[in-house]
């Protein structure tokens, strides 16, 4: 976990395949609140590393949707997509010194292994065919306490097993991207949802191969729609209207049990942020997965 007297560094890291939707918004803000209370800066990183999955002009319209917000962000933009060759680097050095390998098994022969069975563990030099690499997990146990769902442990070999680190079509996994990323920029807490939080041992061990201090992790329980199934781009979630973004705020804020006020109805974006972020309670968020959403509109 990161030193105490490290200065707090957050960030909200969206992917561009779609506008940001109500389940987005409830991530940013927690994310953006949480920096805010503790004085700390709130970074924005665009996780542009899937090309086939990415819609075109997505990344402004997610910035231009937090800007309506007022979720104002410090710094400069950065997006993974221009750190290609960093990432690539990494995966060779990491086969360089034993702790990864080059992976030409198929989908079709690793469909009985929810486990990789170690079919190419010992394939150190880059084969003539396409191949992933993956890296290598050892017999030890990552936990960490997640600040709102309590302690996490995975054991790497037995509950993950080697995993991918860089794909065979030749862009980074979203492990390697995400887990470098956060060190480098020096991110010390990541506010995200419970659907990312079994990526997080996994991302935590890639950072201490890197011999990195991994940030500190909240995981908020993620918006479903009324089948219980995530909010998400791929179950056609609707945009945000950005002519409501202060009832936006509000709704999230009770999503988040925040409990606000009903004197902030009518209340600009700008006073409802400044209310919220004195007020911030990361205690208040319920220690479960899911919630379903209240309102339909929302």
């Amino acid at each position: 976990m990161p030193d105490i007297n490290t200065p707090y560094i957050g960030r909200f890291a969206p992917s561009p395949t779609g506008p940001l939707h109500a389940g987005s918004l409830v991530a940013a803000l927690a994310s953006y609140l949480d920096a805010r209370a503790n004085q700390g800066h709130w970074l924005v990183r665009i996780d542009d590393i899937d090309p086939p999955r990415e819609q075109p002009g997505a990344s402004d319209d997610i910035l231009r949707t937090l800007e309506a917000h007022q979720l104002l962000w410090d710094g400069s933009v950065s997006y993974q997509s221009s750190r290609f060759e960093t990432y690539r680097d990494i995966a060779d050095t990491f086969v360089a010194n034993h702790q990864a390998f080059f992976c030409t098994c198929s989908r079709q022969q690793l469909k009985d292994h929810p486990i990789y069975p170690g079919t190419c563990r010992h394939c150190n030099i880059r084969p003539k065919e396409a191949a992933a690499i993956r890296v290598i997990s050892q017999p030890v146990t990552v936990e960490f306490d997640d600040r709102i769902q309590g302690l996490q442990r995975q054991r790497m070999d037995s509950d993950i097993g080697d995993f991918v680190i860089y794909r065979k079509d030749f862009l980074p996994a979203y492990q390697l991207a995400t887990g470098f990323d956060d060190v480098d920029q020096g991110i010390t807490h990541v506010v995200r949802g419970c659907d990312l939080m079994d990526s997080t041992p996994r991302q935590i061990y890639l950072q201490q191969l890197l011999g990195k201090t991994p940030p500190s992790y909240a995981h908020l329980p993620v918006l479903a729609n009324a089948n219980g199934q995530k909010l998400s781009k791929q179950n056609l979630a609707a945009p945000l209207p950005l002519d409501a973004c202060a009832q936006n705020l509000l709704k999230a804020l009770e999503l988040l049990n925040q409990r606000p006020p009903t004197e902030l109805l009518g209340a600009s974006c700008t006073e409802i942020l400044t209310w919220a972020t004195h007020n911030w309670q990361l205690a208040s968020i319920p220690s479960v997965t899911s919630l379903r959403r209240q309102q339909p509109d929302f």
